[in-house]
């Protein structure tokens, strides 16, 4: 009798349960609908990965890249895509120009460099002081034998590619001299990364004063591409979409120069009787590479100071 009961008991709990859920069902008919209609909804809404378009005309110097060219095209395509999607070095690139730009423009204007190679800098370094694996240094990444044959100072301690102003005019000077070995800025920008002799070894060998139609190493072969997508990017944020606003970017941090032509001891008590810390002294003189200063040449230097 007692089992009899249990199943009777159970059959009930079924009964109600169902009855339950028709009227659930009958209350929100279209439960199942709404369910297959909202999963449309988000697969419409799902982050898209859209081609760009390519400008209908680039320049680098007032020198246009010549689009009609199949190979010029992807190639300024590719690096178009590659630099608008990796979105977090894209809004860096955007930051860090707004600070540093100022200072690099006003030196190529004095040295009548066009306007465009900031950008140059921009793609060697993205703008920050770093050591590439075959040794160049600085915003400007200039090898150590390079920066001592225009003049930079470089040993332990003190290295000047990682000076900007200094570095800059170097980089001046070499774009100068290049334009006038090889005969117009694109070819210069060129043999920035592959050096005067290779660049023109390739313009005698391959009968062409082009660089677009040299057939030259992947590395150079992307530079000019790069640079032109860079400046197309860094032009026309919102075309590739970039989004922010002033408050957004790095600012400049005012400072003003000390000179100094004796040897510093101690960095860090120096810095601490101008109100900086050793981190802030080495953050505004990073071409300063120990924690003092020879000098034994008793030479005049330019010490940044905190505002």
């Amino acid at each position: 009798m007692q089992t009899i009961h249990k199943i009777l008991v159970s059959i009930s709990v079924i009964i109600i349960a169902g009855f339950f859920i028709n009227a659930i069902n009958k209350e929100h008919p279209n439960n199942e609908e709404k369910v297959k209609q909202n999963n449309s909804n988000n697969t419409s809404h799902l982050y898209e990965i859209k081609a760009l378009k390519m400008p209908a005309a680039l320049f680098f110097a007032n020198e246009d890249a010549p689009l009609q060219d199949p190979d010029v095209y992807e190639r300024i395509d590719r690096e178009l895509h590659v630099n608008t999607y990796w979105q977090s070095n894209g809004l860096l690139m955007f930051k860090r120009s707004h600070k540093f730009f100022p200072t690099i423009e006003t030196i190529l204007a004095e040295n009548g460099i066009p306007d465009d190679f900031k950008y140059l800098a921009l793609i060697e370094s993205g703008l920050r002081n770093v050591t590439s694996p075959a040794g160049a240094k600085g915003f400007w990444q200039i090898m150590k034998a390079t920066g001592r044959e225009y003049g930079l100072e470089v040993n332990d301690n003190v290295d000047e590619r990682y000076h900007l102003e200094k570095a800059t005019q170097v980089a001046c000077d070499y774009l100068n001299s290049s334009k006038k070995k090889l005969g117009n800025w694109t070819l210069a920008a060129a043999a920035y990364n592959a050096g005067n002799r290779r660049v023109s070894e390739s313009m005698k060998k391959q009968n062409s004063n082009n660089y677009y139609d040299l057939l030259l190493n992947d590395e150079t072969a992307r530079y000019l591409p790069r640079i032109l997508a860079v400046k197309e990017i860094i032009t026309h944020p919102q075309d590739y979409g970039f989004v922010f606003d002033n408050e957004d970017l790095y600012k400049e941090e005012l400072t003003y120069e000390v000179k100094v032509d004796t040897a510093i001891t101690n960095i860090t008590r120096f810095a601490k009787n101008y109100g900086m810390t050793y981190k802030e002294f080495k953050r505004f003189n990073p071409w300063l590479r120990e924690g003092h200063l020879n000098n034994k040449s008793r030479k005049e230097y330019f010490i940044k100071i905190k505002s």
